[in-house]
């Protein structure tokens, strides 16, 4: 078992399927040698976990925990285009977007799911530079959506 598989073991995580995409892109791509994710939504066996708004029908609670899906579904899409996580060397930049009422302002809190999650597998590589952006609506009417961009070597 590889070190990052390893360590999705021990937090009792498995990369998921890749998320077939909802439009006309792939899911990651590389370039050098960084591999940027296409925005990842909180997807589970090809449903939804949740829709509506963060501040409304969705909790910032619960809302962090989709961002923790979709930055497991990042990173299953950056493994299918580099072959094994284990090649990645520095988490560079999670971008985040949240569906949210205008009165929230906690798109940091949200985001900080999939931020926590990157560090808690990869360590001092998985500290990264962030935006967390609250938007009026994401496709699908999802709440979260994550993207990465991946050192790797």
């Amino acid at each position: 078992m590889s070190p990052v598989d390893a360590r999705l073991a021990e937090l009792g995580l498995t990369l998921p399927t890749v998320v077939a995409p909802a439009g006309a892109y792939v899911p990651a791509v590389i370039s050098g040698t960084l591999v940027f994710t296409a925005g990842q939504l909180p997807m589970v066996d090809g449903a939804l976990r949740a829709t509506g708004k963060v501040g409304d029908a969705v909790t910032a609670e619960d809302a962090k925990d989709y961002a923790r899906t979709c930055a497991l579904n990042a990173l299953a899409a950056a493994a299918s285009v580099i072959g094994s996580l284990d090649r990645v060397v520095r988490v560079v930049k999670v971008v985040g977007f949240v569906a949210s009422t205008p009165d929230f302002t906690g798109q940091p809190g949200v985001i900080n799911g999939a931020s926590e999650l990157l560090g808690e597998i990869f360590g001092e590589a998985g500290k990264h530079a962030r935006s967390a952006v609250g938007v009026a609506v994401l496709p699908l009417d999802s709440p979260v959506e994550v993207e990465l961009i991946l050192e790797f070597a």
